[in-house]
């Protein structure tokens, strides 16, 4: 035999496509050449599959060989392919016999001593692989991930294993890892947070609904706090959820399986470009939006960020997804995220503060402000001035609810969203929300000419007056329930400010 065909995968997004690794050998002057669009990583792989083949005991065939990554027209990328590559090598070769690998696909970079080391995106991989019904071979330290997915999954140390495996000297063992862990307490408890009663009602009402949240106010007054804790108020991921956020992460780096049912938790520095948050790269990866699907991005310090960059949160905050386009190729990644941003309301950060303030009371404030351009603060939900702490709450032993108490509302909220509509209330169409406005249209015209309200405001806040209603247990929205809701729409600063 001088032909063989094996089983691999090449990410795509949160995707993988099946890549077929054929081999080989003809007569000739000693050649190894690789084609099929692979990058450096791929083939750099020749050497590192040569040493592994001479250290790992088996004979480098001096002949003219040929490796096919096919389809030819696909970007593929690092040493995921470098396991299949040499057995292809060897089954060609006839070193192993006759071996039967078509139910079967291999992902695994070699070390030059034959060690099976691990790659990324290998669950988008399993997924795949589970998809098409064959088993998939990794190295050990893939294998705990890869079995998330339920696909039947071999594990292996060294290249020799895994020639033992198909000549069925050595057969490898099914590999099942222990069920992740339930979600445990996340970013410390609400009831730390003292006094800001108004910033933790808003604070439940984003969780209740999935809204977006813009805190404003002074240093010290615990906007960050306030954030970190919004993660342990939310629904644990569901199982679908959870393989989804594992899929993105995996292409970067892997979750711990203790975090596998927990919303992931994202605060990129404010130097972040937008490549960083996006995603992008000659083989695009995924951004810090997406490494926070299903979970909450916190942009601490918002209009410290480049402008650029902010601009590029207007399409995913709609959408929920975001799309890298390449010269050759275009890829989405799901980016259905929770927004939550803190700022001061100016540089020095007390605006309106008699004592405290810099004495530039207007000017320096509007510029500040003004980084944020509209169309971007229209697209957030929520909008709060949180004062400072008085020394009486912060110094006192009153402590507020815990995040367990507030969850449990806000798990009620949800259930009862999912039954009414089978999403929560931030995904409401225009549509959706036609009955909930009919009641009271022309009130509703009137504040929004009073208050310059877009329409893409005005439907937010109807959203958020709907899960005001959900928290109160109300199946009516009601005039009060519009009336808080439109009261966090006043623009940051607004209060302060005139």
């Amino acid at each position: 035999m001088t032909h063989a065909l094996l089983y691999s995968r090449a990410p795509l997004g949160i995707d993988a496509r099946e890549v077929r690794v054929e081999t080989h050998l003809a007569p000739g002057l000693p050649a190894f050449t690789i084609v099929g669009m692979g990058d450096t990583a791929v083939r750099e792989s020749r050497d590192r599959v040569r040493s592994a083949l001479v250290n790992s005991g088996f004979e480098f065939p001096q002949r003219r060989i040929t490796i096919s990554l096919a389809p030819a027209d696909l970007p593929k990328d690092g040493g995921r392919f470098d396991l299949a590559i040499a057995l292809g090598i060897l089954i060609a070769s006839n070193q192993l016999g006759k071996v039967d690998t078509d139910q079967l696909e291999f992902a695994g970079e070699l070390s030059l001593n034959g060690q099976l080391n691990p790659v990324s995106g290998i669950l988008p991989c399993a997924l795949a692989c589970q998809a098409s019904e064959r088993s998939l071979m990794v190295a050990k330290e893939n294998a705990d991930e890869a079995s998330l997915t339920g696909v039947e999954t071999l594990a292996a140390n060294q290249l020799c294993e895994v020639a033992a495996h198909l000549t069925g000297q050595a057969p490898l063992p099914g590999h099942h890892s222990n069920p992740p862990c339930e979600q445990t307490l996340q970013g410390g408890c609400l009831s730390e947070i003292r006094g800001q009663a108004m910033a933790k009602r808003i604070l439940e009402i984003a969780a209740a609904g999935g809204h977006s949240l813009l805190l404003s106010g002074p240093p010290g007054a615990g906007k960050s706090m306030l954030a970190s804790r919004l993660p342990g108020l939310l629904p644990p991921l569901r199982s679908r959820q959870a393989l989804e956020v594992a899929a993105i992460h995996s292409l970067k780096q892997p979750r711990d399986s203790q975090l596998f049912y927990q919303r992931p938790y994202r605060a990129p520095h404010h130097t972040s470009s937008a490549t960083a948050l996006v995603g992008g790269g000659s083989y695009p990866k995924p951004g810090e939006i997406s490494l926070a699907h299903h979970g909450v991005l916190f942009l601490d310090e918002l209009p410290e960020f480049d402008r650029r960059v902010l601009e590029v949160l207007r399409e995913p905050l709609e959408t929920g997804e975001v799309s890298i386009a390449r010269a050759a190729q275009q890829l989405t990644f799901p980016a259905r995220f929770q927004l939550v941003a803190a700022m001061n309301p100016c540089p020095c950060g007390f605006l309106g503060d008699p004592e405290k303030s810099c004495g530039y009371r207007c000017e320096k404030a509007k510029r500040y402000q003004s980084k944020l351009s509209g169309p971007l603060l229209d697209r957030i939900d929520l909008h709060l001035d949180v004062p400072a702490v008085d020394a009486h709450e912060l110094l006192g032993d009153k402590q507020g609810e815990t995040s367990a108490i507030v969850c449990q509302r806000v798990r009620e909220a949800w259930q009862r969203q999912w039954q009414r509509q089978q999403r929560l209330n931030r995904d409401l169409s225009p549509d959706d929300l036609e009955p909930l406005l009919r009641p009271h249209r022309d009130w509703l015209a009137s504040v929004m000419n009073r208050l310059g309200l877009s329409a893409r405001a005005l439907h937010r806040s109807i959203r958020v007056a709907r899960t005001i209603a959900d928290l109160a247990q109300s199946e009516e929205v009601e005039r009060d329930h519009l009336r808080e809701a439109l009261s966090y729409r006043q623009n940051i600063g607004q209060a302060s400010s005139g």
